[in-house]
């Protein structure tokens, strides 16, 4: 038979004070590693109250209301209650995206109203819509008389929704725009 020769298992950790330090070594590498990954990852824990972001008035930038209440064309920004108070004394409505659109006398315009809510789909013809001042495209509906234009603009009619999606307008402000419209296809 042939000898087998074993090579007896070696560690380099030879005393208990080694096997202290290699311990505590692993511990702190770990606990360093993870930390670093912690700070690459979130970029650093680094809040500057003095930073431009921190400013008093970038906080109030971001902090400012989203709309003015405006009175008349080129009026300058009122407070609300001014403005409310004035409009009131005017005996009108303030304009706004898709609330009532009246002159101060109170009496409804097409021109406005047609801006505010027809606009976005009859100024290019969106999904069939005829276009503003298209003669032949508003005649065949011109032809069926007011009454059945203005039924079909309050009501809504194929993909247009009742009063254009403007809802919150008056039934004489959306005839006011059906008036606009067909005297620009005339």
């Amino acid at each position: 038979m042939a000898e087998v020769y074993l090579k007896e298992h070696s560690s380099p950790i030879k005393t208990p004070k080694q096997l202290i330090v290699v311990v505590v070594l692993c511990f702190l590498v770990t606990v360093l590693g993870i930390v670093m990954i912690v700070l690459f990852v979130t970029g650093g824990l680094k809040i500057d109250p003095k930073s431009s972001t921190m400013s008093e008035e970038a906080v109030a930038r971001r902090l400012k209301p989203v709309g003015e209440v405006v009175i008349g064309e080129a009026g300058a920004p009122v407070p609300a209650t001014a403005a409310k108070s004035a409009v009131a004394a005017a005996g009108g409505a303030v304009q706004s995206a898709a609330g009532p659109v009246k002159s101060a006398g109170g009496a409804a315009d097409g021109n406005k109203t047609y801006s505010a809510a027809c606009a976005m789909c009859h100024a290019a013809g969106v999904a069939g819509a005829p276009k503003a001042g298209d003669k032949a495209a508003w005649k065949p509906r011109i032809a069926q008389g007011k009454d059945v234009l203005y039924t079909n603009a309050i009501k809504g009619k194929n993909l247009m929704p009742p009063k254009g999606g403007a809802v919150s307008l008056s039934d004489a402000d959306i005839k006011a725009a059906v008036d606009y419209l067909v005297g620009q296809a005339k």
